[in-house]
């Protein structure tokens, strides 16, 4: 039976999945002058490229994908058997790896987590801070952090804060020059603060119900962001009005600096849920983690 270079396999799933080799050599800890003799011999023992290369990327050949296709699990399930076995110590060891936005890694997770990760200073926990609906599975994240009502039916989710209401809100100075908007439809008469949608590309509708009855309104303005605080600075300059989950404002409603409208109209609907695939055994880290970050007596949607 022919050895095989584990670690030459292991340099070219990560190439092959990064697509780059200054990226995978990062996450590798190794040279990039390493990482390229590595894929070379491998290719060289095998006798077929693997990788095509060029100036700007890395990609793989059919055989390549091929390759990467039977093996690229198998280092997955070797992680994930290796996490179990952290069962047998004391305290649980590893990394999770965890895709969010900004205001609820800054308002939940962090504060959450803080007393377990101070209890288990073996856990480490990554966050990639990203608005688009990354694929939690393809990119190798433990779990990702979203509205209730966005989580794919194929995925456990556990619900980790309250519902989200949103609101609709400008600075004082604004309203001193423009007409206080009674209904959604007065919105078309103002310079609106868009939000790109990562995902779709499009702008966010602005959705409202008020005793069952809804609207969905495109609004119109000078400014288009694709994060929220952008945005929140945005209206605190008196550049127009701007609706978001209402938490994101709530310091500058309270202390005056912007002013809240339309209230009647802003419904609540399911908070932020951590969710990640049902078929994946969760290591001993990630089950501590989840727990840390759960809301107790709130059913999960679809649940």
């Amino acid at each position: 039976m022919v050895r095989r270079n584990l670690n030459d396999l292991l340099y070219f799933v990560t190439v092959a999945r990064e697509g780059s080799f200054t990226r995978a050599a990062a996450l590798l800890g190794v040279t990039q002058s390493a990482l390229s003799q590595a894929i070379a011999g491998l290719e060289a023992r095998l006798e077929i490229r693997l990788l095509t290369r060029t100036t700007r990327s890395v990609s793989a050949t059919a055989a390549g994908e091929r390759l990467l296709k039977a093996i690229g699990h198998r280092f997955e399930e070797i992680e994930a058997e290796l996490d179990e076995l952290t069962q047998m110590r004391n305290k649980p060891a590893g990394t999770v790896r965890i895709t969010c936005g900004e205001h609820v890694l800054r308002t939940t997770l962090l504060p959450k987590l803080k007393p377990l990760l101070r209890d288990y200073p073996d856990i480490n926990v990554e966050f990639d801070v990203n608005y688009g609906f990354r694929d939690i599975v393809a990119d190798r994240f433990d779990a990702g952090v979203r509205l209730g009502d966005t989580i794919d039916k194929d995925m456990i989710a556990v619900p980790i804060g309250p519902p989200v209401r949103m609101a609709v809100v400008a600075s004082p100075a604004y309203f001193a020059a423009r007409p206080v908007p009674k209904t959604p439809r007065d919105l078309l008469s103002h310079n609106c603060i868009n939000q790109r949608m990562q995902t779709a590309g499009g702008l966010y509708v602005w959705d409202f119900e008020r005793r069952g009855k809804r609207q969905n309104v495109r609004v119109n303005g000078q400014l288009i962001f694709n994060t929220s605080p952008g945005m929140v600075d945005a209206a605190l300059a008196g550049l127009g009005i701007a609706f978001l989950p209402e938490d994101e404002f709530a310091p500058h409603i309270k202390e005056g600096r912007l002013v809240r409208v339309l209230n009647e109209w802003c419904a609540s609907f399911p908070g932020y849920y951590l969710y990640y695939p049902s078929r994946r055994q969760p290591s001993p880290a990630f089950s501590l983690v989840a727990n840390a970050l759960r809301v107790t007596g709130t059913t999960a949607p679809g649940q």
